[in-house]
């Protein structure tokens, strides 16, 4: 009896710690805000403590996933992109597994770097990775990787399209039984697998579309479960944004979002109710708010001048109550109201970004990270910008983007909040500060 109470105890203490776990691409429901609660108000002159380094994670872009005493993410050794898993504790390499080659980028994607760009998405004992050429795999977690229950390749499987410059960028959505992807091409835009043996479910043949940088948010509009992800068209060229019924892939609504190239689509779509908000790198049309009515039929809320005031490159936007935060080209860090567009205050002078600036937010306050290292505590007030903190990154990647050599390694992974600590990467470089109140 002793013994099963001790047991007891230590599982919800486990439970209590785990809490707050980031098991995919912008945490638990995509949002990039998190739940977590206890962490600190304000940082010191030179940033919270740093608890470790990890100093072999590769080249790449891709963000972290944190599930209980391990952390995820994607990575380069030799010739091949890799999974990689690290102790949360004192950042050691736990196991590593093969997903594929490494990706050369082409053209101005080959200028900042090549490898994956994709979160690894946990759910139970398994783990799904998409590499940048488009072989996507399912590892057994209990087995250090060392087991593959299955792999599938986008273009070979798929008829997938991949985008010449960046490849396969988007991580992997699990909704229930299925795993939803989105390969391009042909045969239909996206796909649903069986989670557990990666059999086709259904492939969406409406739309034919390339694939997007962007990943797909699950969504329950008008009590239809449904999910919305972006696309790129050749001719005329431009972005489109639409939602496909999880049922079975039919498409429910979809609307152009811009016109222009496809590297213009990168940030992952937010949901609120029957609001869809949308935003890109493009010039003209850089964001959207949808309005979904019940016939689904989608109807853009802004004006022609309020699409012009979020465009968000990679880094990503987070809503906070009735406003939108994040990196906007051409405004520095803004904060936009939510429903009509309208910029509501923007900061070019602090914690500044060389060209883009990604965050995620949690209890009111929104992480920032800069291309160039800086990270910064900021207020989710839309009265102002209020800094609560900042500091540098200790090292600098060495990893070269080549299209500008004196300004190398920009940083464009997603920051993570994750039971009380905070997580950067920066190519090769996954730091990891303990930013818990005492």
């Amino acid at each position: 009896m002793v013994i099963r109470l001790a047991l007891a105890f230590i599982m919800l203490s486990m439970s209590a710690v785990w809490a707050n776990d980031w098991p995919q691409w912008r945490g638990p429901d995509r949002s990039g805000v998190s739940k977590e609660t206890g962490l600190l108000k304000a940082w010191p002159k030179d940033g919270p403590k740093l608890l470790w380094t990890f100093k072999n994670a590769g080249e790449a872009f891709s963000s972290l996933a944190v599930v209980g005493d391990t952390v995820y993410t994607l990575g380069t050794r030799g010739p091949d992109e890799i999974v990689l898993a690290l102790d949360v504790r004192d950042g050691t390499e736990v196991w590593s597994a093969t997903i594929g080659t490494i990706f050369k980028a082409g053209g101005v994607g080959g200028d900042w770097g090549h490898g994956p760009r994709c979160t690894p998405t946990i759910d139970g004992n398994h783990l799904y990775a998409l590499g940048s050429q488009g072989d996507l795999i399912c590892l057994d977690i209990p087995s250090k990787g060392k087991k593959e229950v299955w792999r599938k390749n986008f273009q070979k499987d798929f008829g997938g399209e991949m985008m010449t410059e960046w490849g396969f960028s988007e991580s992997p959505l699990v909704d229930g039984p299925h795993l939803l992807c989105t390969p391009g091409g042909d045969n239909g835009t996206m796909i649903a697998l069986d989670k557990n043996d990666g059999r086709l479910v259904w492939q969406s043949k409406e739309i034919k579309n390339k694939a997007p940088y962007s990943s797909i948010m699950p969504a329950q509009i008008n009590g239809v479960r449904q999910y919305i992800q972006n696309s790129f068209v050749d001719e005329p060229a431009g972005g489109v944004i639409s939602s496909f019924s999880a049922k079975d892939g039919k498409v429910l609504w979809s609307m152009p979002i811009f016109k222009g190239d496809s590297y213009d689509i990168g940030p992952t779509p937010v949901v609120r109710d029957n609001l869809v908000y949308m935003t890109t790198y493009n010039t003209v049309s850089g964001c959207h708010c949808f309005e979904i009515d019940k016939a689904s039929k989608a109807t853009d809320l802004y004006s022609k001048k309020n699409q012009k005031v979020m465009k968000n490159n990679h880094g990503g936007v987070v809503l906070i109550g009735d406003h939108v935060y994040g990196y906007s080209d051409n405004l520095g860090w803004i904060c936009q109201q939510f429903k009509s567009g309208d910029l509501v205050w923007n900061e070019k002078d602090k914690i500044i970004c060389s060209y883009t600036g990604a965050l995620v937010a949690a209890e009111g306050l929104l992480y920032l990270l800069t291309d160039e290292g800086e990270v910064g505590l900021v207020a989710a007030d839309p009265k102002e910008f209020h800094e609560l903190g900042s500091f540098n990154l200790p090292e600098k990647s060495t990893i070269p983007n080549t299209l500008v050599t004196s300004k190398k390694s920009k940083i464009w992974a997603h920051p993570v909040v994750a039971n009380g600590r905070l997580y950067v990467r920066a190519h090769d470089l996954v730091f990891c500060y303990d930013i818990r109140a005492k």
